[in-house]
């Protein structure tokens, strides 16, 4: 059996509610002669730095052709494995939709008012920022394997695999009908570091059938749960499976925002929106994004000198391209310490999005065609804008979506936990990006901790 085409990490873009394309935290291998690709996959990431526990989340969308496929992740400890609940990550990309400003407005009075609207981002801009070997006979040796667990979650029968030779794993997994298109130096690279191998097989009886015999659809998410001694994801095993580009969205759930190191850092272009933002917000940039700005500042020049370094250059937007080596920088879609109140939203008990007034409420187009009564009513509606517009000068910060998926947010309790910050971010790694694992930890530069919040689309300075 031959592994294809396996790819890395999730995305979904800031206010996409389908998921874009992506790749994955594991190896995937099918039958010869088949073929699997993995146009998407999601990955929600929890890290308990004083036990020292991280839980992942991931749900592979798979197509191909193969019956009889699976993958191979790779952890720093035995995990613990649990069913999620199929539409978790749709409800995810729900609840970090990015809100905007709306300001009341009649479609009642004969001249629209302007006023409110035009103070923030041009009557309520509607533009978007970029969001932001050889083999060895094994016969005179007992091979180093051990199976320590076989279960199955969800629909996928899986093993948890302690291996103390790269041959010997590559070996199992032929003697299992099953042919690891990689080399022997990569799985070696986690049995050096003493990792253990999940895998999983994949149903394909429960995905759609295509006319040309081919199948496509999603797996049940699954979490894993392991103690870690700092918060990693398994990125080098998919270098081996991807031809020169892989994209990945993060959701992180920890004490503190979550970046990644060095030049594969956010603020790259976080703080480049941030300063296009600035001078455009009354009120000042939300979410602390001013302050961030002034404890960062130290930092600043030899920040913008390594984007230049780097050709990472912003564009109010538009998406980052790539540098001369093909590298994308890394953009911060969302960002939030979650509240009680944020918590509440999950079970109906909290707003999901706040409501801008109608100001027309009690009035209809027959009741101004009558000139008397009309000048009374355009008193009470100029009244009512008047008052709104003194009591929220900055607007309502408003999103939309289905009520049936409001409901559908319930499945995100338990999961989410107030107090903690969910860092939101993409990276598309280039093959050479990828030659070790990935460590992600806490956002700051230099002494300073970013703790700035990212909820609400910012408007841009004209050029």
């Amino acid at each position: 059996m031959r592994l294809t085409r396996g790819l890395l990490a999730v995305a979904v873009a800031a206010t996409m509610l389908a998921a874009a394309s992506a790749h994955a935290a594991c190896c995937y291998f099918s039958a010869k002669n088949t073929d699997i690709l993995q146009p998407a996959q999601k990955a929600f990431i929890t890290w308990d730095p004083q036990e020292k526990v991280e839980t992942f989340t991931v749900q592979p969308k798979f197509e191909g052709n193969a019956l009889d496929f699976g993958m191979v992740i790779p952890t720093p400890s035995q995990p613990k494995l649990h069913e999620m609940p199929r539409d978790f990550f749709k409800h995810l990309a729900y609840y970090t939709i990015l809100k905007r400003r709306e300001f009341p407005h009649s479609q009642l009075l004969p001249v629209p008012v302007k006023g409110a609207g035009d103070l923030y981002g041009r009557g309520g801009d509607k533009s978007r920022p970029i969001p932001m070997a050889a083999e060895e006979d094994t016969k005179a040796r007992k091979p180093e394997i051990k199976i320590l667990e076989t279960g199955v979650v969800g629909t996928l029968d899986y093993k948890i695999i302690e291996a103390g030779r790269a041959d010997d794993l590559f070996q199992w997994l032929k003697d299992n009908k099953y042919s690891y298109s990689g080399d022997e130096a990569t799985l070696n690279h986690y049995i050096q570091k003493k990792w253990l191998f999940t895998v999983m097989k994949i149903d394909t009886m429960q995905m759609k059938k295509g006319k040309d015999g081919s199948y496509a659809g999603e797996v049940t998410p699954t979490r894993f749960q392991f103690t870690s001694d700092k918060l990693v994801y398994p990125l080098k095993i998919t270098q081996i499976s991807v031809k020169d580009k892989t994209e990945a969205l993060f959701y992180v759930q920890a004490p503190h925002k979550v970046d990644l190191q060095g030049d594969m850092s956010y603020q790259y272009t976080w703080i480049p929106m941030l300063q296009a933002a600035s001078g455009c917000t009354p009120g000042g940039l939300p979410g602390r994004g001013a302050d961030w700005l002034k404890a960062v500042n130290p930092e600043m020049p030899a920040l913008l000198a390594r984007c230049r370094e780097l050709g990472f250059n912003f564009v109010a937007n538009q998406r980052p391209q790539a540098n001369s080596k093909g590298h994308i920088p890394t953009t911060m879609e969302w960002a939030r310490k979650l509240t009680a109140d944020d918590i509440k939203v999950l079970s109906g008990d909290a707003p999901y999005s706040e409501k801008v007034p109608n100001v027309d409420e009690g009035f209809t187009r027959a009741d101004i065609a009558n000139p008397q009564k009309a000048e009374a009513i355009y008193k009470v509606i100029r009244e009512r804008l008047a008052r709104s517009q003194k009591d929220r000068p900055y607007g309502y910060l408003v999103r939309h979506i289905p009520e049936e998926d409001k409901r559908g947010l319930r499945n995100l309790q338990g999961h989410l936990q107030a107090g903690l910050y969910i860092t939101k971010f993409r990276k598309i790694f280039a093959r050479d990006e990828m030659n070790d694992d990935l460590v992600m930890v806490p956002a700051r530069r230099g002494d300073a901790e970013d703790n700035s919040e990212y909820e609400e689309i910012l408007p841009v300075s004209p050029p």
